[in-house]
């Protein structure tokens, strides 16, 4: 059987639609051309690749925390899509719970571009997503999670770290800011996404010098706290990508079709409620 006919849930993917939902005006960067890529676009790659369900994150780029494209995604696809938002740390809870109602999961929270102490003045925002049954989705790179790690794992909130942390791959799997992120596995409450390859790697596809992070993070966090994402339509990469050859290549990097099933199905389909019913403030987590 073809690894594209084996039902999948991609768990990191962005939609931009500017003609319908124009970009903010203080968009630092504004996807255009091939970086563009509609609900009703990516569902076609969905359909081709045997991906039933999705998780589109709300993107710095273009939108920050208007969140209209992503809402109108999840509304025009509710079987198929859950949804990550961007929101400012000061969001009242019927706010929130209203995003919750529509589809949304969890929160984005980008250190990465934004710096750590946006994050950790968000404490308030940590307890009503805990209180919500939602998640907070963190990007971080290099030696970030040094400092950050200690501090999400205090928090009462679930936890999804985006594209294996992005460690710098210069300094090896045993750096300080990787080893974070391993150690955040303790907490029983942190997923990561096994994602991003090409937002970290040195090399071109198949970025096999990523490989053995993917691998570390496989051992520490297990199967049920790992998931898989394609990070289309692939912004700002530095080679052509696409997604076919992301699907084959994550088979090589996990070639037991059992573990695999599980990351890209059991996994997210748990974590991020495609198999509860829309609607509630509580959901599966």
């Amino acid at each position: 059987m073809s690894v594209f006919d084996v039902d999948k849930i991609d768990c990191h993917c962005h939609v931009f639609d500017p003609i319908r939902f124009p970009y903010r005006d203080d968009t630092a960067y504004r996807p255009a051309q091939q970086e563009v890529g509609t609900a009703a676009q990516f569902v076609r790659v969905m359909d081709a690749y045997g991906v039933r369900h999705a998780l589109l994150v709300g993107p710095t780029s273009g939108y920050r925390t208007d969140n209209r494209c992503l809402i109108d995604a999840l509304e025009t696809y509710p079987a198929r899509f859950r949804g990550i938002a961007v929101v400012d740390n000061d969001i009242g809870r019927g706010e929130l719970a209203a995003l919750r109602r529509a589809g949304v999961v969890g929160v984005a929270f980008n250190p990465a571009m934004e710096g750590i102490e946006l994050t950790r003045e968000a404490g308030a925002l940590f307890g009503m997503l805990a209180d919500l049954g939602m998640l907070a989705q963190i990007q971080v790179a290099g030696d970030q999670m040094t400092v950050l790690g200690p501090w999400l794992a205090r928090q009462p909130a679930a936890i999804v770290v985006d594209h294996c942390g992005r460690p710098n791959l210069a300094d090896g799997v045993a750096q300080a800011g990787f080893d974070a992120l391993l150690r955040l596995a303790d907490s029983g409450r942190a997923s990561v996404k096994l994602s991003g390859w090409q937002k970290y790697s040195r090399a071109p596809h198949p970025y096999e010098d990523t490989w053995p992070y993917a691998q570390a993070l496989l051992r520490a966090f297990g199967p049920e706290h790992c998931v898989w994402g394609s990070d289309w339509p692939f912004l700002r990469a530095p080679e052509r990508l696409d997604y076919g050859p992301l699907l084959t290549m994550f088979e090589t990097i996990v070639p037991d079709a059992k573990l695999r099933r599980q990351i890209q199905w059991d996994t997210p389909r748990r974590l991020f409620g495609f198999d509860a019913t829309r609607g509630g403030e509580h959901g599966s987590q």
